[in-house]
């Protein structure tokens, strides 16, 4: 028997394939069975303690959501009429019907959202926070049909909100958010798919575009996903609500079936911070002078920030950045709001529901601004600014802040400042001022350093949105901008 020789190249493409031959048919299928059995598990085991279950829409492979999607007949119409008007061929308006909707369809993955998602989100939440969760009617909130579709609708301080919301709300379901093109960079924007959220082009006006957007929105909410939706839009600039958006809300309400359809449940929610990481670069988007700050100098100031408290740590002198707080409200149901007003939406003309919306989402707005908590470092800045240019001593500082919280919280707002420690906290409140250069010590009275007023003014404004407080801010704390 004679050897036969082969090239060394050929030796190791046969080594590769047979090593894939035996991953494919013996490891891949195990692994597979592995994780799904564990997935299955985790499925099991949150549906069980979860107030509205998962839905088999969110199981859904993410290549069949995209292809109902595309071959929607709204949407086929929709990709009709853009062909016409822009005179191509109806294959190139196919082919990006398809690309927005690839961007848009998220790809659900609840191992990753419970496991990795809600470890994370609890894990940054509480290393920046002290986070404190209330609940205005914790019976109503438990006692939500759980067929319907949950909608938390809140109020926009901070990025943080992702995480703050998720983490508190996943005693009761995962959120699905809309989520800016900020976020669509690798590898971010696969984790944020994971977690079920959703892309969205806030400024386009591409009709095939909003028209993929909305079906997608009327599909998720016909088939239950539980959503998440800031009302403002966008971040807040000025510590202020802000009027409410009403594109989401729209593609939800617009062809829903109050009579035999499920459901849609709103649960308002109100956020607020003692420390919004953004509150400079939100305060100077207001000025319309200031020049634009580069990629590379967010990124430096960022990392700068990042490894500063890093170090801060190291040396045990880090502190958290206050409280974080919210606030979740009473259900509104469409069912029974439409059903009170005899209206339905669908039937209506499109003047007379848009203004039906407008009216509905004034409501909900209202049911936030009374839910906004009031957390230390807000109360302590109102105070200091109702003071004047002549500035505070501490113990009259003291009583304002006591005579301030107890004000709100006669007003039936949730006041994160305990009784029994509120010199502390109060203390707390001034030291953490300090630290941010916010006011110096003239004397024995305090009074905002240079150029600091607007950021104090910014945090007081989130104490103005209650109409009951609301009197009180605007006379004695300008709004910002």
């Amino acid at each position: 028997m004679e050897a036969v020789a082969i090239p060394l190249w050929m030796l190791l493409l046969l080594i590769v394939l047979s090593a894939w031959a035996v991953l494919d048919r013996m490891l891949i299928p195990s692994v597979r069975w592995y994780l799904r059995r564990r997935v299955n598990r985790v499925i099991n085991e949150i549906n069980t303690r979860l107030n509205v279950h998962i839905r088999s829409f969110q199981f859904t492979k993410r290549q069949v959501l995209i292809d109902r999607l595309v071959f929607d007949s709204k949407v086929m119409d929709a990709m009709r009429e853009y062909a016409q008007e822009r005179n191509i061929p109806r294959e190139v308006a196919q082919a990006e019907t398809r690309r927005y909707a690839h961007e848009i369809v998220p790809a659900f993955n609840v191992y990753i959202y419970f496991r990795f998602g809600y470890w994370l989100a609890r894990r940054i939440a509480r290393l920046l926070y002290r986070v404190r969760a209330g609940f205005a009617d914790s019976a109503r909130l438990a006692n939500v049909d759980p067929h319907a579709t949950v909608v938390f609708v809140m109020n926009h301080r901070s990025n943080m909100d992702y995480i703050l919301a998720a983490f508190l709300a996943a005693e009761h379901s995962a959120l699905s958010y809309a989520v800016g093109e900020w976020a669509r960079i690798w590898p971010l924007q696969q984790l944020i798919r994971s977690m079920g959220a959703y892309f969205v082009r806030r400024k386009s006006n591409n009709p095939l575009y909003r028209r993929v957007l909305e079906r997608y929105v009327h599909m998720a909410t016909q088939e239950g996903v539980c959503q998440a939706v800031f009302l403002e839009g966008g971040l807040s600039r000025d510590g202020r609500l802000q009027q409410p958006r009403l594109g989401i809300m729209n593609y939800m309400l617009r062809d829903h079936d109050c009579e035999s359809g499920r459901d849609i449940v709103f649960v308002p929610v109100g956020i607020n911070y003692d420390r919004v990481l953004e509150d400079r670069s939100l305060l100077r988007a207001l000025d319309p002078q200031a020049a634009r700050r580069s990629g590379w100098f967010v990124m430096r100031t960022t990392l700068g920030y990042t490894l500063h408290n890093f170090w801060l740590m190291a040396r045990s002198r880090w502190q958290r950045l206050g409280y974080a707080a919210v606030n979740f409200g009473s259900p509104v149901s469409v069912k029974a709001y439409c059903r009170e007003r005899e209206i339905d939406m669908r039937r209506m003309p499109a003047e007379q529901r848009g203004v039906a919306i407008e009216k509905f989402a004034a409501h909900l707005m209202q049911a936030i601004a009374q839910l906004i908590p009031a957390v230390p470092i807000p109360i302590a800045a109102r105070t200091l600014l109702q003071a004047g240019s002549a500035g505070i001593s501490e113990p009259d500082w003291k009583t304002k802040f006591y005579e301030q919280s107890e004000a709100l919280r006669e007003t039936g707002a949730q006041v994160v400042v305990p009784p029994h420690t509120r010199e502390h906290t109060f203390e707390t409140a001034i030291r953490m001022l300090e630290l941010r250069h916010l006011i110096a010590k003239d004397g024995d009275r305090y009074r905002p350093t240079d150029g600091s007023e607007s950021i104090l003014t910014y945090y007081a404004n989130s104490l103005a949105t209650s109409p009951t407080v609301h009197v009180i801010a605007d006379a004695v704390v300008p709004s910002v901008g």
